[in-house]
């Protein structure tokens, strides 16, 4: 049986409906904190199950007779020393390895290091040591920056018409769509082995390219000014935005300015058998939606 965990948000739900268009219903498992919510999942033949990351015995429960289990990541950063999200992820590993699973698959992301100066790439890179550690066979997804993030960094330039941000670099922007769909591939055909290629968009586009499309997009000009960290970090201040939040968007732009998201990779476009969505595309999509 195949598990998937969180299936109640967004990265999770999704693949689980690509997975029931490849695999029969009753092969695949849910693991959610609220199994309520998964209601409709059951209906359609999938097993749900409580499965409580900070519970190890919600989670012995939710993997039984799993073959495979898909870890999507918690996203949480916890306090000093070890994150929370690490711990849980690390609880999950030792679960599925209890219950006899042959395989784990981890939503990764491009540019984890634990060198790099955005703090989820650190907790990404640490749990694919705590995978190698584990002496199962895994597969890492390396999923492209997602373009949602993009939505949000332009939304009120849009308004504006001012993107005012620090200096950044290309970025290949990936969305969520493409992405659960190539996973339920990897997971259905059982293809790669470690940590898989990139799964990428197949352009980087920093932020005054997408200025520059969101202008030609609206008939008006959206201006791309460049303000130091320091100026940035005031900007944000001054707004009431948390200390957290800023260093976790100053840690973004310090990263994309390393390059640490611009590679791109043609590994996505193999899996889904077509060229993944653009950010033309998406930022043509939410224009749309906003002009409606």
């Amino acid at each position: 049986m195949i598990i998937v965990t969180g299936a109640n948000g967004k990265l999770g739900r999704a693949v689980v409906e690509q997975l029931l268009k490849r695999v029969p219903a009753e092969q695949i498992g849910v693991s959610v904190r609220d199994p309520n919510q998964a209601q409709a999942l059951q209906e359609r033949g999938v097993r749900v199950r409580r499965g409580d990351f900070d519970e190890a015995e919600s989670l012995h429960h939710a993997f039984e007779g799993a073959s495979q289990v898909l870890i999507v990541s918690t996203g949480i950063m916890g306090e000093a020393g070890i994150p929370h999200g690490i711990r849980q992820h690390q609880a999950a590993i030792d679960a599925a390895k209890k219950a006899g699973a042959g395989r784990l698959l981890y939503t990764s992301h491009i540019g984890a290091s634990p060198t790099s100066h955005f703090a989820p790439m650190v907790h990404h890179a640490a749990t694919e040591e705590l995978l190698k550690a584990s002496g199962m066979p895994y597969t890492s997804l390396r999923n492209g920056y997602y373009a949602a993030a993009a939505l949000m960094l332009i939304g009120g330039a849009m308004t504006t018409g001012e993107l005012i941000a620090p200096e950044d670099g290309p970025v290949a922007w990936t969305t969520h769509a493409d992405l659960v769909e190539a996973a339920a591939v990897i997971i259905s055909e059982q293809r790669y082995d470690g940590v898989a290629p990139n799964l990428t968009g197949s352009e980087g586009v920093d932020m005054e390219g997408i200025a520059a499309i969101a202008s030609e997009l609206l008939g008006r000009t959206i201006r791309r000014i460049i303000v130091s960290d320091e100026e940035f970090r005031e900007r944000l201040m001054s707004q009431g935005v948390s200390e957290a939040s800023i260093n976790m968007r100053l840690g973004m732009f310090l990263a994309s300015r390393r390059g640490d998201f611009a590679q791109v990779d043609s590994t996505l476009a193999h899996l889904i058998g077509r060229p993944p969505v653009s950010i033309r595309d998406v930022l043509k999509e939410s224009i749309s939606h906003r002009q409606r």
